[in-house]
């Protein structure tokens, strides 16, 4: 990591820069993927498919027999931490079910708004060297606590050419029968045009490489909604000298060992503090399985020093980070300052690995600064909100003389008749 002392805040702003990617080169690889899954479908998607995974198999189907073997490939341990999870995310989600509320805006004049779940959703789970199970429970379990009718799922073989057990042991627990074999940005083509074999949707969810971010973000711009613009994972701890170095060291390599493209960031107001979570850090980074990975994505890191905990947090919110840890006794007394960030997490014992996994919030979030004007997955994001109004003979009485002056004005004389035939019927 790169240790920063007393920047100057002019420079701030090129501090919170995340690893840039060569987008023209990736964006036109992904037009290419799109437009012949939209000509081709199947055939497209399966030539993708091998040179990209080097899947060989003729269907993307994963069939009911391979999904209900994969749960004795789990062993019992695991299958009750996912149990264990899949309640606090279900507590947690089913909680931000809204009810209908009836306004009397003007007498005569009701109007209220109602939830409907988005029919047709498509989830990507992200295999390979790291399937993410995990994110199965955080997007399968709001998408049936809204009612999704169709939720479709997607996710790469690994190089075996087989699926992660744990993906389709979930999947199955959460109650998604429909999934496909496929990945990438043939996988984000096939959910967004629909092929022979798999499904247009109306939105897509999941995370997923600099290719998966760039493939959904052609699927927006082609008329299909996603969760949110995301990139690689990050995150930002606020460390003062009541903190625990080496949980503070952990918490940064827990997020370093996503990808060589993640990013962490410290941040704290005592230099021996600095010196002695970096002094942790290699000491266990020299000790995990992905270390090179982790190590790779360290040199796009930063450790700042700035003069108050109070800079810190201005600094943070600059940043607008997907995970932001306040290792700190009196974290709580920070919460009103903070205004951009994806998830929080207060105090010393609360690791960012408890929202990825089981406490019960989301760990779908905005990366690389969307923080700044987007929100985490939520059981919102599978639903849209219609709104209603009816209007009696007293209410167009009520209202009808301002809309007809209004809609006047604007020159939008039917608008205003709509309202004065109205008005001589009442």
């Amino acid at each position: 990591m790169k240790k920063i002392i007393y920047p100057n805040r002019k420079d701030w702003p090129k501090f919170t820069q995340r690893p840039s990617v060569k987008m023209k080169e990736l964006n036109n690889l992904v037009n290419q993927v799109f437009e012949e899954i939209k000509i081709d479908g199947d055939s497209a998607v399966r030539k993708y498919s091998y040179r990209f995974d080097k899947a060989k198999s003729r269907s993307f189907v994963v069939s009911k027999k391979t999904i209900a073997n994969a749960s004795k490939k789990v062993s019992k341990e695991l299958k009750e931490a996912i149990q264990l999870a899949k309640g606090n995310i279900e507590k947690f989600h089913a909680a931000q079910k809204e009810s209908s509320k009836i306004i009397e805006t003007t007498k005569g004049v009701s109007c209220w708004r109602e939830s409907r779940p988005i029919e047709k959703v498509g989830i990507y789970i992200p295999g390979g060297t790291a399937p993410l199970f995990s994110t199965v429970l955080m997007l399968g379990i709001p998408a049936k606590l809204a009612g999704c009718k169709e939720v479709i799922l997607c996710t790469p073989p690994n190089k075996k050419g087989e699926l992660s057990p744990a993906i389709l042991y979930t999947a199955n627990l959460v109650g998604i029968s429909s999934i496909y074999c496929v990945g990438g940005i043939q996988a984000i083509g096939a959910m967004t045009f629909g092929t022979e074999t798999i499904a247009k949707v109306d939105k897509i969810f999941g995370p997923g490489n600099q290719y998966v971010t760039a493939a959904k973000q052609f699927a927006q711009n082609v008329g299909v909604a996603i969760d949110m613009p995301a990139g690689p994972s990050e995150v930002l701890i606020i460390a003062d000298k009541t903190c625990n170095p080496s949980f503070v060291a952990a918490d940064l390599l827990s997020q370093a060992e996503h990808g060589s493209d993640s990013q962490v960031m410290l941040l704290s107001d005592d230099k021996t503090i600095v010196e002695q979570i970096l002094k942790e850090l290699n000491k266990q980074l020299k000790e995990l399985p992905r270390m090179e990975i982790a190590g790779q994505a360290l040199m796009n890191s930063k450790a700042i020093v700035l003069k108050t905990v109070m800079e810190c947090v201005e600094f943070s919110n600059l940043y607008a980070p997907e995970h932001l840890i306040l290792a700190m006794n009196s974290a709580r007394k920070l919460l009103t300052k903070i205004s951009n960030a994806g998830s929080v997490f207060l105090g010393n014992y609360s690791c960012e690995s408890a929202g990825d996994y089981a406490s019960g919030t989301n760990h779908t979030l905005p990366t690389n600064g969307y923080a700044r004007s987007y929100s985490g997955v939520s059981l919102d994001s599978f639903v849209k909100k219609i709104t209603f109004q009816e209007i009696t003979k007293q209410g167009i009485k009520n209202i009808g003389p301002a809309i007809e002056i209004m809609a006047e004005t604007e020159q939008l004389f039917a608008h205003k008749n709509a309202v004065t035939l109205r008005l001589k019927n009442s």
